[in-house]
């Protein structure tokens, strides 16, 4: 198939198909000859932060002039973007030869009387060729969602797995409470695996820490006082570490959120490990200063920013870090249905510094209805709130009012891709 048609066929799969067990998915990989073997695997979890933990981890293993494969989920613009080699997203002539590489053993697979393949299993399958074909000694992986259950987590002997802070989110599928989510995040925990985690609450902390105990897992949590921010300043953050290891390092990331050192340090002690001697601190220190993960506080237009924070932990997260930003506020907003967007939203409303609520729908059908996302908004709030259906009219509306303000745009990573898509298209 050629390109258009690949991608066509991958976005297809829900019609035909449902969630796998594990089991199926090693199926998947046995059927392409088991390329994961070849690799060293460094495995993500978490509610989150794992894209951005994922995605510093790729540019120091680069600063150490390692062949790295990078796969995370979702993309913003292009599906080619879920899978990087040496830092650059797969071109589409890789992503078509990819898929046929994995069309053809799912062919096999379906005449073999097994199930077709998830849409991630599918993407997950692709990657692994694609890093097989390129020879990429390290793969970092996200997982997709939750992680004992997930697609990624049939990796037997990654080198390290990280589990990223833990919010409520898809409880339908996880679970109602932090334990269950927990115990699903730390799923990915290997026997004898070193693990890195985030501290985030006691009730996680102690699910992640437990698992490690009893699958005989080095265990190192990486707590909130082991780095001390230093100020926020053209538009990157400053921060230092406790440890003395690091010695009196400035460290610099290229983003505003003040949840993203914690992400950092997470990525950065995984990688004391994974390297040991070979650390270079001083490639990582200017490594992690380059890096821009985009749809994270990212700047599209002068104090214009999206950000993917589609979760109460996360919206709380965005909150404290639009608290350093002493311009007024405006708030363009949309979420999918499934979301606890009443939470997210009460939330919101409680920033003292935004002037006005513009309120969208995302182009999905998942997507939160905008009569019911305005009456919210209206319940929590006496500033102007305005709906526009069309996310065109939406952007209009708000850099109209923008005189001097700043812009957040927030509640899903279907609005963040949007938008990127629509300034792609204009020529920005």
């Amino acid at each position: 198939m050629i390109y258009e048609e690949s991608v066509n066929y991958i976005l297809n799969i829900p019609k035909f198909t449902s969630k796998n067990e594990p089991g199926h998915t090693e199926k998947v990989l046995e059927y392409l000859g088991n390329p994961e073997d070849k690799l060293k695997v460094l495995h993500v979890a978490g509610t989150n932060g794992k894209g951005s933990v994922c995605t510093y981890l790729n540019s120091m293993l680069l600063s150490q002039k390692k062949s790295v494969g990078l796969f995370t989920s979702p993309h913003l613009i292009k599906m080619n973007e879920r899978i990087v080699v040496n830092g650059q997203q797969i071109s589409d002539d890789e992503f078509t030869q990819s898929f046929n590489t994995v069309y053809k053993a799912v062919k096999k697979m379906m005449e073999a009387g097994l199930a077709h393949p998830t849409f991630f299993e599918f993407l997950f399958g692709m990657a692994l060729v694609c890093f097989d074909r390129n020879q990429v000694e390290y793969a970092v992986l996200e997982t997709g969602l939750g992680g004992r259950l997930d697609a990624t987590n049939v990796i037997k002997n990654p080198v390290v797995t990280i589990i990223t802070s833990i919010g409520l989110d898809h409880m339908a599928i996880l679970g109602g409470d932090i334990k269950s989510i927990a115990h699903e995040k730390a799923g990915i925990i290997k026997k004898n695996v070193p693990v890195f985690f985030a501290e985030t609450q006691e009730e996680s902390n102690h699910i992640i820490e437990e698992t490690s105990r009893e699958k005989n897992a080095p265990c190192k949590k990486i707590g909130k006082d082991a780095y001390e921010i230093l100020g926020i300043k053209d538009k990157h953050i400053a921060f230092s570490c406790t440890s003395a290891y690091y010695g009196n390092t400035t460290w610099s990331l290229h983003n505003t959120g003040i949840y993203q050192p914690h992400n950092a340090l997470l990525a950065m002690e995984a990688m004391r490990y994974v390297m040991k001697e070979e650390a270079d601190i001083e490639g990582w220190r200017q490594a992690l200063n380059e890096v821009v993960w985009e749809g994270r506080m990212e700047e599209i237009l002068p104090d214009v920013y999206i950000d993917g924070a589609h979760n109460i932990s996360a919206v709380q997260a965005f909150m404290k870090s639009i608290s350093c930003d002493k311009k007024r506020h405006i708030i363009l907003f949309s979420a999918v249905s499934d979301k606890d967007y009443e939470s997210m939203i009460a939330c919101l409303c409680e920033n003292q510094n935004t002037d006005y609520y513009v309120v969208t729908q995302i182009e999905d059908k998942r997507a939160a209805e905008l009569d019911r996302l305005l009456e919210i908004f209206k319940k929590y709030t006496d500033k102007p709130v305005y709906g526009e259906r069309n996310l065109k009219k939406a952007l209009q509306k708000v850099l109209s009012h923008q005189e001097g303000r700043s812009v957040y745009c927030l509640g899903s990573l279907y609005l963040a891709g949007m938008m990127k898509r629509r300034l792609h298209d204009a020529g920005f």
